[in-house]
């Protein structure tokens, strides 16, 4: 084979391996693209999809309860598992020992608000942080007993009982976490602020 020839050949691999690249690299980006564009379409499903929790607290069997009722969307049909808890005013976690000395533990175990679930009763464990976790078929309600949160140790005397009220209790918002699973799709982690005072039952959604 003369130079000529062998350049030729040499020059023809290369515009091959140039074109090969450039094939891999489209169908690369080509994939790259459509992988984005299933994300998001599963993203923008997963929020339609959202379930339509309402909660609510109620004095109308003369005691304080949580209502929690699933109202949609109809494809979804059920909640196959809902675990709710009760959330604190805000997060504490990184708070400093205070001047009482209250342990990080000690602060985990007091329930930051107004109310807690009665332990023991509905499913509630025994801090009255959470419930056992429940299924809710479309347009079903569960009802939980709720009580008054206890002061911690560090609130004592009839001042800390009355600062507790104050800063928790009178006209506080109960706060609550709704954690939804539905086979086929990734949990929705959702939460809601309550009013608790007076008897009407005011609904709202958790988001």
């Amino acid at each position: 084979m003369g130079i000529a020839d062998t350049s030729i050949a040499a020059a023809a691999a290369v515009f091959s391996g140039v074109a090969a690249f450039g094939a891999w690299k489209t169908a690369n980006e080509a994939n790259r693209t459509a992988t984005s564009v299933a994300q998001i379409e599963r993203d923008r499903w997963h929020t339609e999809m959202t379930p339509n929790v309402v909660l609510a607290v109620t004095n109308e069997r003369g005691r304080p309860e949580l209502l929690v009722r699933f109202d949609g969307p109809a494809p979804l049909g059920a909640i196959d598992v809902l675990e709710l808890s009760i959330r604190d005013d805000r997060d504490r976690s990184n708070d400093q020992t205070l001047a009482g000395g209250a342990t990080r533990e000690e602060r985990a175990r007091t329930i930051w608000g107004p109310f807690r679930l009665s332990p023991h009763i509905d499913g509630a464990d025994e801090l009255g942080r959470s419930a056992k976790a429940f299924s809710l078929t479309h347009g079903e309600q569960r009802r939980f007993a709720l009580e008054s949160s206890w002061p911690p140790r560090w609130y004592e005397g009839v001042d800390g009982a009355r600062r507790w009220e104050s800063d928790f209790q009178s006209h506080a918002l109960l706060r609550v976490w709704v954690v939804c699973h539905v086979e086929g799709h990734k949990p929705w982690k959702l939460t809601a602020d309550l009013v608790t005072n007076g008897v009407t039952t005011e609904w709202v959604r958790a988001h």
